[in-house]
C-alpha cells in the first residue's frame, strides 16, 4: 500500500461534473488500497473573480484582507469533493490550510511554508479516510490566514508529500505533462517522459506555467518524486527526477524552451561607478519585496558614471520605478527609464554542461530572424535573453527548430 498526494488544479475542479470525475479518480486509487491525500485549487476563474471584487472596493486591496478573501475559493472545492467521495462510499474529511496547520510566515499574498503538523492527517489516514486539503493557503503564528501566491496549490501538494513521506506527489492539470515548449506557440512541441529537478526548476523560474517554482524547489530539496499528469486523459505524464537517476549520455543538449511575457526593464543612468553602488540600488528594491531577475551593469563612462539595468515582474514595475527614482535622487543619477514591452526567452538543458557552442547556436538562430538581444544571463544549464516582446513567439519557434526539439535527439 502506497501513500499518494494528488493535487488538482482549477480547471480540474471547474464544475460539479469535473469534481465528480476527480472523485472517481481518487476513489479508484483508494479502491486499490492506497492512502490518499488530495489538494485542491479553487474552481477555475474563481480567484480572479474574488480579486476583481476586492479591487472594486479598494484600488490597492489590503494584503491581509485579500488573503482572507481569496482563500475562500478552495473551501468550496474541498467540501464538494469530500461530499462526492462520501457519496461513493469512501470516508473523507476536508481541511483548510489552518486546520491542517500549515504554518507560514506573515508575508501576506506571498507567504512561505515554515512547517506542517501532520498528526491530524496521520490519524485520518490510519482510520482509512481520504484527507482533502485546501491548497494555496496556511496560517501565520498569530492565526492570520495567509496565501502562498499564484500557483501555490502546487507548493501545498509537494510540501504535504514531503511532510508525509509520500510515495509520489502527482500534479493533475489540464496538460498531460511537461513539453519542450508551450504547444500553443509551437505545434510540434513534444512531451518529455522525464526531466531533472534542475531543468524543471529553471523552466518554472523562466516562465513555464506548468508548475510553481517553489513546488519544484520543495520537491528537489526533499527528494519528493513528482509527476505531472492530465486530469482529462490517461497517460504516464512527465516524471521529475533527480539528476543522478538519469543517464546524462542520453540527455539532449537542450531539453526545452521557456519564455516569460511578464517582464519589465528598468535602467538608472549616470550612477557613480563606485564600490557598493549595486547594493545601494537593489537593497531598497528588495526591501519592498520586489524580485529582481536579470541584472546588467555597463562599463564605466569617461565621467566615472555607469548605467545599471535590471528586470522585474511587470506587475511590480510601477512600484519598482518609484523606489528607483528615490534612489536616483540620492545618488545624483541622470534619469530612470523603463520598458514594459520586453520578454524573456531561455534554453534549458543539463546536456549543455558538456557541450560547447550552445550559446553561439542560440544567438545565430535569433540573428537569422533579425531578433535583437537586449540582455543575456547564463548558468550551467540555461541561457536567457531579453528581447522585444513582439518577437517572442518568433524567437521560441526559431530556437525550438534550431535545437531540433520536435524529435528526441540523443547526444553523441
Amino acid at each position: 500500500m502506497s501513500l499518494f498526494v494528488q493535487k488538482y488544479g482549477g480547471t480540474s475542479v471547474g464544475s460539479i461534473e469535473r469534481i465528480e470525475a476527480v472523485a472517481d479518480k481518487v476513489a479508484a486509487f483508494k479502491a486499490q488500497g492506497h492512502d490518499m491525500v488530495v489538494v485542491l485549487s479553487a474552481m477555475s476563474g474563481e480567484t480572479n473573480r474574488l480579486i476583481e471584487l476586492a479591487r472594486q472596493v479598494q484600488e490597492h486591496p489590503d494584503p491581509r484582507e485579500m488573503d482572507v478573501l481569496v482563500s475562500t475559493g478552495e473551501q468550496v472545492t474541498i467540501a464538494l469533493l469530500s461530499m462526492a467521495l462520501k457519496k461513493r462510499g469512501y470516508d473523507a474529511c476536508s481541511y483548510t490550510g489552518g486546520q491542517v496547520k500549515i504554518l507560514t510566515d506573515n508575508a501576506h499574498t506571498k507567504a512561505r511554508i515554515q512547517r506542517i503538523d501532520v498528526e491530524r492527517m496521520r490519524t485520518d489516514l490510519d482510520a482509512g479516510r481520504v484527507v482533502v486539503v485546501a491548497g494555496f493557503q496556511g496560517v501565520d503564528e498569530d492565526g492570520n490566514i495567509t496565501t502562498l501566491g499564484r500557483g501555490g496549490s502546487d507548493t501545498t501538494g509537494v510540501a504535504l508529500a514531503a511532510a508525509l513521506d509520500a510515495t509520489e506527489c502527482q500534479i493533475y492539470t489540464d496538460v498531460d505533462g511537461v513539453y519542450t515548449t508551450d504547444p500553443r506557440v509551437v505545434d510540434s512541441a513534444r512531451r518529455l517522459e522525464r526531466i531533472t529537478f534542475e531543468e524543471m526548476l529553471e523552466m518554472a523560474s523562466l516562465g513555464s506555467k506548468v508548475l510553481q517554482i517553489r513546488a519544484v524547489e520543495f520537491a528537489g530539496k526533499y527528494k519528493v518524486p513528482l509527476r505531472v499528469l492530465s486530469t482529462f486523459e490517461e497517460g504516464n505524464g512527465t516524471l521529475i527526477s533527480l539528476d543522478e537517476e538519469s543517464n546524462e549520455m542520453e540527455q539532449p543538449v537542450v531539453s526545452g524552451i521557456a519564455f516569460n511575457r511578464d517582464e519589465a526593464k528598468l535602467t538608472i543612468r549616470g550612477v557613480p561607478d563606485t564600490p557598493g553602488v549595486a547594493c545601494r540600488i537593489l537593497a531598497p528594491v528588495g526591501a519592498e519585496n520586489i524580485e529582481v531577475d536579470v541584472i546588467v551593469q555597463n562599463i564605466s563612462a569617461v565621467d566615472g558614471t555607469t548605467d545599471f539595468t535590471f528586470t522585474v515582474h511587470r506587475n511590480d514595475l510601477s512600484k519598482a520605478r518609484g523606489v528607483l527614482e528615490r534612489v536616483a535622487a540620492e545618488l545624483g543619477a541622470r534619469e530612470v527609464v523603463s520598458d514594459d514591452k520586453i520578454a524573456k526567452v531561455s534554453i534549458v538543458g543539463v546536456g549543455m554542461r558538456s557541450h560547447a557552442n550552445v550559446a553561439s547556436r542560440m544567438f545565430e538562430a535569433l540573428g537569422e530572424d533579425n531578433i535583437n538581444i537586449q540582455m543575456i544571463t547564463t548558468s550551467e544549464i540555461k541561457i536567457s535573453v531579453i528581447i522585444d516582446e513582439r518577437y517572442l513567439e518568433l524567437a521560441v519557434r526559431a530556437l525550438h527548430s534550431a535545437f531540433e526539439l520536435s524529435e528526441h535527439k540523443v547526444t553523441e
